[in-house]
């Protein structure tokens, strides 16, 4: 039971990657992006986020450009645990807004450039009814309360949470020219994650088939733990009254369903501590809340190279950025109880107040464009991100830290085709293809975090209305390859296979306007 409600409303891990990107990073970061996948060698005015090296190739003068994307993702969990209610969890994630905000200036041979985006997260999940982890503790009830005897048939629950997540990221830097062909970039950025989720674990009921809760056929949970807290408490009191080293007779112990030859201290001793996990059982099964927001903020230092070759036909872009540590602190209204210590204090989900790691990993990116002929132009981008050497505050159902050589065997990359073909001077059309490939062991993936390998198709146009002004419009579709988890659940003492399987699908449409004000 205390495992399945130290899981209870873990739902960062759900929000903090929409679309494109590794494990908690956004690369889905313009309208360009959306309708053709690779950026990574984009010289126009997105090349603040994708290789800002590059904006040493804009026109001297102001440059612009505001997108939004919305993005649509559902996501499903199985789960062949014979106990629960439902074999079939999903969810949704919804991003109504998801802005990219790019600017700079370029005067010669220097650019000075911002942005500001949502480089993780930025949407908001909901499970209408949780998840197994959420569940599974709670379907024990009854294959439990039967060992013993209680004639309990099923049980119901409401479970319901919603959360949000979002990273924002307010970028700044400078650009300048080496050499004729070469430019590099200097600059960083300022991560601020702000997570908030709210839900319930309500209504836990049990349900027999003949009247034995009090002449009813259904009592709540937490009631039935009362009224077996008052029952050994009241056995405790009335043994005390023995001597505690004389034995009780046979027949007092097998009704008490004790061993028989136990004395009246050591039946005390036991009552008095199936009256305190009762009592625990009690509290933890009652109506619970959880109101939660977590925010931190990080530092991204990031470098760009840029190399323009071939008499400005190809053009390759080079960018990294350095992991991102940072420290994320609970903010706490309501809590949820998921255990005691020892002398009796209740320990909670998100203690307020409390922080903990949730780094964002280091990030390469490579990126070549070739104008094959002056219609058509060819792009090709690759993203590694150091996933291994990143700490994401990961913690074993105990509390107690797990590292990344465990739990990834691999890091996260990500290679991508973009073609785009000019119809005419003033539009062109563009499509994309982008393999994502996760390197996380069986051990990381769960109901509540998983990572998952992926395959996006992209397709858009661009319009320029005239020299200055161009518009932008895409869409992309990410398949997800399923992936299968098996694992033990323990029930008392006996250890139940459990195959639970993960996946999700994601839409993303988006719309930007690029505007240049040259000298």
């Amino acid at each position: 039971m205390k495992k399945t409600l130290l899981l209870f409303l873990a739902i960062a891990a759900l929000t903090t990657t929409l679309n494109a990107g590794g494990i908690v990073t956004n690369s889905n970061q313009s309208a360009a992006y959306v309708r053709m996948l690779a950026r990574d060698a984009s010289y126009n005015i997105d090349a603040v986020y994708f290789n800002p090296a590059g904006l040493m190739l804009l026109k001297d003068g102001f440059h612009l450009s505001i997108s939004n994307q919305t993005i649509f993702q559902d996501r499903k969990i199985t789960n062949n645990y014979k106990y629960l209610n439902q074999s079939e969890y999903k969810g949704k994630v919804l991003a109504p807004v998801f802005p990219s905000v790019y600017a700079a200036y370029k005067t010669g041979k220097v650019v000075i450039s911002g942005g500001f985006n949502a480089v993780g997260g930025g949407g908001s999940a909901t499970f209408d009814k949780g998840l197994p982890s959420f569940e599974m503790g709670i379907s024990d009830l009854v294959p439990g309360l039967q060992a013993q005897g209680v004639p309990v048939t099923k049980y119901s629950t409401d479970i319901y949470f919603k959360g949000s997540s979002v990273y924002w990221g307010a970028q700044l830097g400078v650009s300048t020219e080496l050499t004729d062909n070469v430019s590099i970039f200097a600059g960083a950025r300022l991560v601020m994650a702000s997570t908030t989720y709210t839900g319930h674990i309500k209504s836990n009921t049990l349900y027999s088939d003949s009247p034995i809760f009090n002449e009813s056929t259904s009592i709540s949970a937490s009631d039935f733990f009362a009224g077996a807290q008052l029952k050994y408490t009241q056995a405790a009191t009335q043994f005390s009254s023995y001597p505690a080293g004389m034995v009780m007779p046979e027949g007092v112990a097998t009704q008490a369903g004790v061993p028989v030859g136990t004395t009246f201290g050591q039946a005390v001793a036991i009552f008095t501590k199936a009256a305190g996990q009762a009592a625990a059982r009690k509290t933890i099964l009652a109506d619970q809340e959880a109101d939660v927001t977590q925010k931190g903020t990080g530092f991204t230092p990031i470098f760009g190279l840029n190399a323009n070759l071939l008499d400005k036909k190809l053009n390759i872009g080079m960018k990294w950025e350095f992991v991102t540590p940072m420290l994320v602190k609970n903010k706490t209204k309501k809590d949820v109880i998921v255990g005691f210590k020892p002398d009796g204090t209740p320990v909670t989900q998100f203690p307020d107040g409390q922080s903990f790691h949730n780094d964002m990993p280091a990030l390469l990116s490579l990126g070549a464009a070739y104008k094959v002929s002056d219609k058509l132009n060819v792009s090709l981008g690759y993203h590694l991100y150091f996933d291994k050497a990143s700490d994401y505050g990961k913690t074993s159902t105990e509390g107690v830290y797990i590292s990344n050589e465990t739990l990834i065997d691999k890091n996260y990359f990500e290679v991508a085709l973009g073609v785009e073909y000019n119809i005419t001077k003033s539009l062109l059309v563009s499509a994309g293809y982008l393999r994502a490939q996760t390197g996380v062991s069986e051990a990381y993936q769960s109901d509540l975090s998983n990572s998952l390998t992926s395959n996006t198709g992209a397709f858009g146009f661009a319009y320029n209305i005239n020299p200055n002004i161009q518009i932008n419009l895409g869409a992309l579709y990410t398949m997800y390859n399923d992936s299968d988890k098996n694992f033990t659940h323990l029930l008392g003492t006996n250890q139940v296979p459990v195959k639970e399987t993960y996946g999700k699908s994601n839409l993303s449409v988006a719309v930007g306007v690029d505007l240049s004000f040259g000298k």
